[in-house]
């Protein structure tokens, strides 16, 4: 089934301000939440869709990729988990969002717990040239994070023992205290959430399940990316404490001017000097195009300064599509600066004969001035 717009999900249009989306997915989320609608698969996808939708939307530069690629901007690229700018929605994801607005509520027990042990998201920018966009590249990124404790296996505790459940909050993380009409559930102080206690922690991490080292991975950046598209590698960032899961990798491309083109989403530009007698009398001359060929163009003659060609397909790739977008070639006529002799009296005798028989765009526009200055 076809993902609805994220828009229409939560009933705003594209021009909506970040407290018109923060308060449209609200509305939602206090309507479908899954405390409040229990055992509704309805509601429960309803709120899944909504929160989905604002963690996107809320975002200056998700927004920026969905409102330009739609849904492809964080499809999967089916391998090893690896999305182009995709989102790894769970249950602790919903949550997440859901307790940013309202804090928690105390209807999932597991849910803090399991997102408290997740590991930290990382980013790495990663800069390509405009050839790389065009073709796409593999790159090798390597980089600093914590790892997976190999000793304790992630658990903290040393070996030959294992954590033991809280007794203060019998393992769920979270203690409840009743103030009037009202009952407030925090973080367990004695545990810090973990629902369990290292009485034995392991000496190679200190009993945080984790340690710095290196990683090296190798990512495929698709061609046809812009500058901003970020790239998720999924489980390549922190590893999780306590044997949560691992945080993702955000790569952010960024993407180097070119010497010679400039781009504008799927289409190139660039600006193409012609001298003052080939505009003039016409001339054929050969351009170069971004996958590293050449095309012919026919510059008739009488081209004027400022004349734009397009050359169809000649552009970047659009992101997984197989279609191109246009190269456009704008004529820039150059004025010579530094005549000879012999070329001053051409052009002297040029202008004696145009004189004679003046150009009527030009004779035209005299003639309305002469008018207008008259009127004056």
């Amino acid at each position: 089934m076809a993902k609805r717009d994220y828009y229409d999900v939560l009933g705003i249009n594209k021009s909506a301000s970040k407290d018109e989306i923060k308060k449209a997915y609200r509305k939602l989320a206090l309507k479908y939440h899954p405390d409040k609608t229990k055992g509704d698969k309805s509601s429960e996808e309803k709120f899944k869709e909504a929160s989905e939708a604002y963690h996107v939307l809320s975002d200056e530069k998700r927004k920026t990729n969905y409102d330009q690629f739609g849904h492809a901007a964080f499809e999967g690229s089916g391998g090893g988990g690896q999305g182009f700018g995709g989102f790894d929605f769970n249950a602790s994801s919903f949550s997440d969002i859901f307790e940013d607005f309202f804090g928690d509520f105390g209807g999932g027990q597991g849910t803090s717990r399991r997102s408290s042990n997740r590991g930290n998201d990382l980013r790495y920018d990663v800069n390509i040239n405009l050839e790389e966009a065009y073709k796409g590249i593999e790159k090798n990124v390597k980089y600093s994070t914590f790892k997976k404790c190999s000793s304790c296996l992630g658990s903290g505790a040393a070996k030959g023992s294992k954590p033991v459940k809280c007794g203060y909050c019998a393992g769920r993380g979270k203690v409840r205290t009743n103030q009037g009409f009202f009952t407030i559930q925090q973080t367990c102080p004695q545990c810090s959430g973990y629902g369990e206690t290292i009485g034995n922690p392991c000496k190679n991490c200190n009993g945080n399940g984790k340690v710095q080292g290196n990683e090296n991975v190798t990512v495929k950046i698709p061609k046809g990316v812009d500058d901003g598209t970020r790239i998720r590698l999924s489980g390549k960032g922190e590893a999780g404490s306590k044997g949560g899961a691992n945080g993702d990798l955000y790569l952010f491309i960024s993407i180097e001017n070119h010497s010679i083109f400039k781009r504008s989403e799927e289409n190139l530009y660039y600006e193409l000097p012609v001298s003052f007698s080939d505009a003039t009398l016409g001339t054929n001359v050969e351009v170069p195009s971004i996958d590293g060929g050449r095309s012919k163009i026919k510059i008739p003659a009488g081209t004027q300064h400022g004349k734009q060609f397009r050359l169809k397909g000649k552009g970047m790739p659009l992101l997984r599509r197989n279609l191109f977008g246009d190269l456009y070639i704008r004529i820039i006529t150059q004025v010579p600066t530094s005549l000879t002799k012999r070329q001053k009296e051409i052009l002297e005798e040029f202008s004696e004969i145009e004189t004679n028989k003046p150009d009527p765009i030009i004779k035209s526009f005299f003639e309305k001035a002469k008018r207008f200055w008259k009127k004056s």
